[in-house]
């Protein structure tokens, strides 16, 4: 309902903007650089964060209609919003939140999740130069996962991709932490079963799946995204293994 102000810090141009349930929420938009695909990358990894316990804002459907940010006086902001009508992502906004400091210890086992996490869906961006995690209310919370399944931009051989050790990981800011990444896969193969990762692919809207550069039609992007998840999280072992070597 209201455009409230650009957060520059982040390469996609989000927005802070109140919606019509009173709150505010970080818009990230579909008319961004990567369009749709990041969209798809922030819904996936935010639902698998979730079901792994760790803490993310709450995700929501955003719809913008044609008036929204009419007033806007930044000619690159009108043309994103003109190029984002319809239906976008929003993450609850976490008032007074600090940004993650590298040197504050956490939890090992948390610590554990998030690379577990982030090598399982390839996310190459939760670094000490961009940590992409947040302290509220005395809690370590998770956000931006846009940066993941970078292989969706090429959008090939996804069976191969699907089986990267993730050499990336040696980067995370987290891994000096991640002191138990075997509990942490063994909790995540019990929780993220076929049924489930399935569930949170077909949230993805089918607007978010018609892509200029495949044939593919939106069931079977999905049936794509959802063997490439299956097929990942079965051979977990490979980046598991690269990033135990990587803390060594």
């Amino acid at each position: 309902m209201r455009y409230i102000l650009p957060l520059r810090e982040g390469g996609s141009l989000p927005a802070l903007a109140e919606a019509d349930d009173g709150f505010k929420y970080v818009l990230k938009f579909r008319g961004a650089g990567h369009g749709t695909k990041m969209l798809v990358s922030e819904l996936l990894g935010g639902m698998i964060a979730s079901l792994l316990g760790l803490n993310i804002p709450e995700l929501v459907f955003a719809t913008l209609d044609e008036d929204f940010g009419r007033t806007e006086g930044d000619e690159e902001i009108q043309d994103l919003l003109k190029g984002s009508e319809g239906l976008n992502l929003g993450m609850h906004y976490l008032s007074g939140a600090l940004a993650y400091d590298p040197t504050v210890e956490i939890d090992p086992l948390q610590a554990s999740k998030i690379v577990w996490l982030d090598a399982f869906t390839t996310n190459i961006d939760r670094t000490f130069n961009n940590t992409n995690l947040l302290l509220w209310h005395r809690e370590l919370w998770v956000i931006d996962n846009g940066a993941s399944f970078y292989f969706h931009h090429s959008w090939n051989d996804f069976e191969r991709h699907a089986l990267n050790p993730f050499p990336h990981i040696k980067d995370h800011v987290l891994l000096p932490q991640a002191t138990m990444l075997d509990e942490a896969d063994r909790f995540a193969r019990e929780i993220l079963t076929e049924e489930r990762l399935r569930e949170i692919v077909n949230l993805i809207p089918e607007e978010w799946l018609v892509w200029r550069h495949t044939d593919d039609s939106p069931a079977e992007i999905k049936d794509i995204y959802s063997h490439f998840l299956q097929t990942r999280l079965l051979n977990s072992e490979i980046f598991l293994k690269h990033a135990g070597d990587a803390r060594g």
